[in-house]
């Protein structure tokens, strides 16, 4: 593809790798998700991400085990590629600590650069806000990581007071909160995104956008406003590019979410484009140039 203007040098914060024999991913239905209803290695990782102009990555726990976690640190022990892991852990441990530490130690383990943990599958929607889980997300921002936040549109509220409640920890925003696209809910979002943003100890994920758009085919204008609302809430300083890769798969190629996103930044600046294409991640997540 032609390279977009303001793009050199990109750091995709978001992807997955999984090999189902080893890691099962049950959430992925063969039947509505065929497209990634298969292996995705990190050979398959490496045609992708390169063709768009990709040069460091940075891998997100799709299992919720440290088995996977520990297996992504190899993986990127032994990448070009891949220069950070977003693994997993239980924020409701007692030992948080010490299981990050064993993480650590591990293969690889120096290119740990956070956790995520999936609140969007917990049922309260005040999960973030309990004292066993904040006490949790404290130890994980002692350790140096940074926290994920996967979160659905109703649980932004509660991420908001937690980040604006532990401010020495680093909270990234996965898929921008799955915003609702198109839909009258999208009016929740922005006020929950803002309230959210506010805490300057908070960035963002523009990713996940294409397959929370309520109908297909989507176009660009379908993810304008998400993009629009993340750009004014947060600032191009306090966002970043994720493919979401292969979920993206669902319902865009690699290539097409960043040919798409370039025209959607075609408002910017050559610093706020650079910015989000590879600084703010590389500054989140302290990976180092490539």
């Amino acid at each position: 593809m032609t390279e977009p203007s303001g793009r050199f040098d990109i750091v995709d914060a978001h992807h997955h790798l999984w090999v189902r024999a080893r890691h099962p991913q049950p959430w992925i239905d063969p039947t509505t998700m065929a497209a990634i209803d298969a292996d995705f290695t990190p050979v398959d990782l490496d045609r992708a991400a390169r063709d768009a102009g990709v040069t460091q990555t940075v891998v997100v726990q799709s299992n919720s085990t440290e088995a996977e976690t520990v297996e992504l640190l190899g993986v990127a022990a032994d990448s070009t590629l891949v220069r950070g892991v977003v693994g997993w852990a239980d924020p409701t441990a007692d030992d948080v600590a010490d299981r990050l530490a064993r993480l650590r130690a591990a293969r690889g383990g120096h290119l740990l650069v956070g956790v995520r943990y999936s609140v969007q599958d917990e049922p309260d929607p005040t999960f973030l806000e309990r004292p066993d889980v904040r006490r949790g997300i404290a130890a994980v921002g002692a350790a140096g990581l940074a926290f994920d936040l996967l979160v659905r549109q109703h649980q932004l509220g509660a991420a908001s007071r937690v980040a604006r409640d532990l401010p020495e920890v680093r909270f990234v925003l996965d898929h921008l909160g799955k915003p609702a696209l198109g839909r009258a809910e999208l009016g929740d979002w922005v006020r929950d995104l803002r309230a959210l943003a506010a805490s300057a100890n908070t960035t963002a994920k523009l990713s996940g956008l294409v397959t929370e758009v309520d109908r297909s085919p989507w176009t660009s204008a379908d993810l304008q406003p998400a993009v629009d609302h993340a750009l004014d809430a947060f600032g191009p300083d306090r966002l970043m590019f994720g493919s979401d890769w292969p979920v993206c798969l669902l319902a865009s190629s690699y290539d097409r979410w960043v040919g798409t996103l370039d025209g959607l930044l075609g408002g910017l600046g050559e610093d706020d484009r650079a910015a989000i294409w590879r600084h703010t991640a590389r500054r989140v997540y302290r990976l180092g140039a490539s």
